[in-house]
């Protein structure tokens, strides 16, 4: 393959996943890359036209900024920064290749993300799985969630979660994380249990424990970031949740509630795979029950 000027940016995309950069990625990264430059390139811009379809000599600042409006107000600032990044790679790309001269991604005033203290709470999560569970089509979405809040573990782990780490038999989990490539091995709680049993009768034929429950070009898919998210607001809004809990919240949440019952910050690195007491720290928030908890147990003295 080769790049010049005359190509678009969905020709772009394609020949930086030809590249031995792309290749070494490991292939969670590259779907990740895919499916966000995917998303990236059905966007539309000036005159309803995609990015996609725009040529590398004709793509300008406006059009950026016009997507990057449009991904924050629909798959969020953390999201729109992340597809930012992987259109600025493809630029960058284009550039060491001698089509393109500048990379208007690099002149981008991105939304810098505000460290997020939202939790759910026990009452939210039930109601979200209550619906989710309801209708076939938000079923995996509904054991993501599940799995993400018990078991504290970030989404990214979960919707990627095959059958051979899970072992339905002796009711464990053993996962290696993506982000550190810790190994964490936790317990599967009765209910869990049979929710996964369920949902390897429907699934077990494939390797991922909640995939898209429709085939795509025959094939049974992972759901990729910005469609959890996406799906997700669908039931929150069919349960009438409040709008600013996302599924990324559900590991803190989960953190937040054993910290708050008392559990040893070393038993908590147990669940998440943290290798330093220090990166538990932004989980220790001060809350109503800690605080309680802690003048009880200072005035039974008295």
């Amino acid at each position: 393959m080769e790049l010049n000027d005359n190509n678009t940016i969905e020709y772009a995309c394609n020949f930086y996943m030809h590249t031995p950069k792309y290749l070494a990625l490991s292939s969670r990264s590259q779907r990740d890359y895919a499916s966000n430059l995917n998303k990236m390139c059905a966007t539309k811009v000036h005159n309803n036209k995609s990015i996609g379809r725009i040529k590398l000599r004709d793509f300008r600042y406006k059009h950026i900024t016009v997507a990057y409006d449009l991904w924050q107000n629909t798959i969020g600032v953390r999201q729109a920064n992340y597809v930012a990044t992987c259109l600025s790679i493809v630029l960058n790309t284009a550039i060491k290749h001698e089509a393109l001269v500048t990379n208007p991604v690099s002149l981008l005033d991105r939304t810098k993300e505000k460290q997020r203290k939202v939790r759910w709470s026990e009452d939210q999560v039930k109601l979200f799985l209550d619906t989710a569970y309801s209708q076939w089509r938000w079923r995996s979405i509904g054991l993501i969630v599940h799995m993400q809040y018990d078991w504290a573990q970030r989404v990214g782990d979960m919707r990627l979660l095959k059958w051979c780490d899970v072992d339905l038999k002796n009711k464990r989990l053993d996962l290696e994380q993506s982000k550190r490539r810790a190994d964490v091995h936790l317990p599967i709680n009765d209910k869990l249990c049979a929710m996964l049993i369920q949902q390897k009768k429907d699934f077990g034929f494939q390797q991922y424990v909640a995939p898209q429950v429709e085939p795509r070009n025959g094939a049974y898919v992972p759901y990729a970031d910005v469609d959890i998210h996406i799906v997700v607001n669908e039931v929150k809004k069919v349960a009438g949740l409040a709008t600013n809990i996302t599924a990324m919240d559900l590991r803190r949440s989960g953190i937040t509630e054993m910290v708050e019952a008392g559990v040893d910050t070393f038993e908590i690195m147990q669940v998440t795979g943290h290798s330093n007491p220090q990166s538990v720290k932004p989980y220790l928030v001060n809350t109503l029950r800690g605080a309680s908890s802690a003048l009880s147990k200072r005035n039974k003295d008295k």
